[in-house]
């Protein structure tokens, strides 16, 4: 609401307001959605749990959920995982890219989707393993995957509240393969009880 508030102030229309509070009351809805996907993401789970780390990557709003993945991933299941921007991918991840280094990407539809899958497509050239969260229904995205996680169609602005959830159950559903505690991981303390 802040954020609305401030759009206002500055160059956010009232009709684009609306659409964005319209947007966020969706989202209860369209996460039911994306977790009626669980077996899907338990299907990925089978190809990562082996995995000695993992690259997660995202452009532009999809960068910080990409991060969250790998955090989640290796808090979880004490796999390396490393968060990267799609858009810098040849600067360095793209070295790591084998059959045995599953790729994330979180790539919903949007107006940076064919540069995105553009880099889906150097990775499946060098043999790279490719899990993507996409939009429903993104045929290119499906046929370039391994492992393709549905999100319901949404704005750009909930995206990635929607594509968050599937890299969430994927740590969760890895650690539990691996046999990880996954409600008390090893050497985690809650920032409320640490100074």
């Amino acid at each position: 609401m802040l954020a609305l508030h401030l759009g206002r102030l500055r160059h956010l229309s009232f009709p684009d307001g609306l659409a964005v509070l319209e947007a966020i009351e969706s989202v209860p809805d369209l996460l039911g959605e994306v977790l009626k996907t669980e077996s899907d993401i338990d299907r990925a789970a089978e190809r990562v749990a082996t995995a000695r780390s993992a690259l997660f990557l995202g452009r532009d709003i999809h960068f910080p959920i990409a991060l969250e993945g790998a955090l989640k991933l290796k808090e979880i299941s004490y796999i390396h995982a490393e968060g990267y921007p799609t858009a810098e991918m040849k600067h360095g991840p793209i070295a790591l890219v084998d059959r045995e280094t599953p790729c994330i990407f979180v790539a919903p539809r949007g107006a940076l989707h064919a540069k995105t899958l553009s880099n889906v497509e150097e990775v499946k050239a060098r043999h790279g393993l490719i899990i993507s969260v996409g939009t429903e229904g993104d045929q290119a995205l499906a046929e370039l995957s391994d492992v393709f996680l549905p999100i319901p169609e949404a704005p750009e602005v909930i995206q990635p509240l929607l594509a968050v959830v599937p890299l969430q159950l994927l740590a969760y559903h890895v650690a539990r393969r691996r046999g990880c505690d996954i409600d008390k991981p090893r050497n985690l303390a809650k920032s409320v009880t640490v100074e």
